[in-house]
């Protein structure tokens, strides 16, 4: 799941302060859920999904399919 977030970020040039801003969050905590130090709650899981337009299926790496149902 932490590369799958870190692709998704890199794959559209974002930094990992825009996307902590998104998230209301510190770009030390996105950084933790990059690096797998941190789990990533399921409220932001369910923001990236929607940022990203993927499935959290995808996210969570249980389908390599972005598409969402």
């Amino acid at each position: 799941m932490y590369k799958r977030i870190r692709s998704l970020r890199e794959d559209r040039d974002l930094t990992q302060t825009q996307l902590a801003d998104y998230l209301n969050i510190t770009q030390a905590t996105y950084s933790r859920y990059e690096s797998g130090n941190l789990d990533v709650p399921s409220l932001v899981l369910i923001k990236l999904s929607n940022y990203y337009n993927v499935s959290i299926d995808y996210i969570l790496g249980q389908t390599d399919n972005p598409k969402r149902t």
